[in-house]
C-alpha cells in the first residue's frame, strides 16, 4: 500500500518543482521530502524523479503517480471533511491565506474569535497576494483564502473552489493638503499626477494601471502607511482602499472618485473541504470581522475640505 505522506511529498514536488519549495509548503525540511520520495520509489519499485540542474523533474512514471496523488489527496480531504462534519466539532488545524490588508484589518478579530469559541482548533496565517492565495488553495496547502477581487482585474477561480463575498471595499484618491483637486473627481482627472502605488504584481497596482493605461507610478512601496507618508510629503497622489486606510496625516486630503473604485472581499475554500465545521466557523468569524472593520473605516470616509 502506498503511504499517504509520501504521496503528499511527490505531489508537492510536482507542484513546486524543487525540494526546498516542497518542504516549505509541507512545513518540513528538504531532507525529509527527499527521504519520502526515496521511500516512495523503493515502495513502488519505480524511478519517480530525476535531477535537472538544481530542480527535480518528474519521470513519466512520476507524472502518472502525481496525477493520481492529486485525486487521492482530494478524496482524503473529502473524507476528513465528512468525518469532521459527522462529529460536528470544530477541531484540527485551519491555515488561512490572506492579502495584506485583511491580515491587518480582519484576521486578528477572526482568529481571536475562533480561538475563544473553538479552543480545539489550531489556526495558521500566511500573507500572500490574491493570485498566490488562489493557487495555494487549489494545491491544498491552505484551507481557506481571503482575497480582494477587483472587477477590472478578475481573479480566476478553479472549478474545485467555492467563494463567497463577505463585503465590498471602496477606494479614494489621497492627495497632499494643497492639491489642485478637491471634493470629487474622476481617475482621469488625476492621470498626469505623480502616482504613489503598491508594488507591481499586487492587484491594487493592476487595478490602477488597467484603469489608467499608460500610467507608470513613480513610487512603488509595499505598505499603504508608507504611501501616506509620501503623499503627506507632497511627492504624489495615491489610490487607497478604505479598509486599508489607517488614521490619515493632517496634511493630506481625501478625494472621492466617481465612479468609485470597488473591490470585493471574498472568502474561498475547496469544495472537498466544504463540510468541515472549521470552514463554516471561520467564514462566520470573518463576516463578524468585516462588520467590525466596516464600522471602523466608516469614521474615516469624511472628505477633508481644503485648508
Amino acid at each position: 500500500m502506498i503511504d499517504l505522506g509520501r504521496l503528499r511529498a511527490l505531489h508537492a514536488v510536482a507542484s513546486y518543482g524543487t525540494v526546498l519549495a516542497a518542504g516549505q509548503a509541507l512545513h518540513c525540511t528538504p531532507s525529509a521530502v527527499s527521504q519520502q520520495i526515496s521511500k516512495l520509489e523503493r515502495e513502488t519499485g519505480t524511478t519517480l524523479v530525476e535531477k535537472d540542474g538544481r530542480r527535480l523533474r518528474l519521470t513519466e512514471a512520476g507524472r502518472v503517480l502525481a496525477d493520481h496523488a492529486e485525486r487521492v489527496l482530494t478524496s482524503v480531504d473529502e473524507a476528513e471533511a465528512a468525518l469532521a462534519a459527522h462529529r460536528d466539532t470544530v477541531t484540527g488545524r485551519l491555515t488561512v491565506a490572506a492579502f495584506a490588508t485583511a491580515c491587518r484589518a480582519l484576521l486578528p478579530h477572526a482568529l481571536r474569535r475562533l480561538a475563544t469559541d473553538h479552543p480545539q482548533l489550531t489556526t495558521g496565517l500566511i500573507e500572500v497576494n490574491p493570485h498566490e492565495g488562489v493557487e495555494l488553495l487549489r494545491r491544498g496547502h491552505v484551507d481557506l483564502a481571503v482575497l480582494d477581487d477587483w472587477p477590472e482585474v478578475g481573479l480566476r477561480y478553479p472549478d474545485c473552489v467555492t467563494k463567497v463575498q463577505i463585503g465590498v471595499d471602496h477606494a479614494d484618491l489621497i492627495v497632499p493638503q494643497d492639491h489642485r483637486l478637491a471634493g470629487t473627481a474622476t481617475l482621469e482627472d488625476a492621470r498626469d499626477e505623480r502616482w504613489i502605488a503598491v508594488r507591481a504584481g499586487d492587484v491594487c497596482y493592476e487595478y490602477l494601471i488597467r484603469s489608467l493605461p499608460g500610467v507608470v507610478p513613480d513610487f512603488q512601496v509595499g505598505e499603504f502607511e508608507t504611501q501616506l507618508t509620501l503623499i503627506a510629503a507632497g511627492l504624489g497622489v495615491g489610490l487607497i482602499p478604505r479598509l486599508a486606510r489607517p488614521e490619515l496625516p493632517e496634511n493630506v486630503r481625501i478625494i472621492q472618485i466617481n465612479p468609485t473604485p470597488t473591490r470585493r472581499v471574498v472568502v474561498a475554500w475547496r469544495d472537498s473541504a466544504a463540510a468541515r465545521p472549521a470552514i463554516r466557523a471561520a467564514e462566520q468569524a470573518l463576516r463578524e470581522a468585516w462588520a467590525q472593520a466596516a464600522r471602523t473605516s466608516s469614521a474615516s470616509r469624511t472628505v477633508k475640505a481644503p485648508a
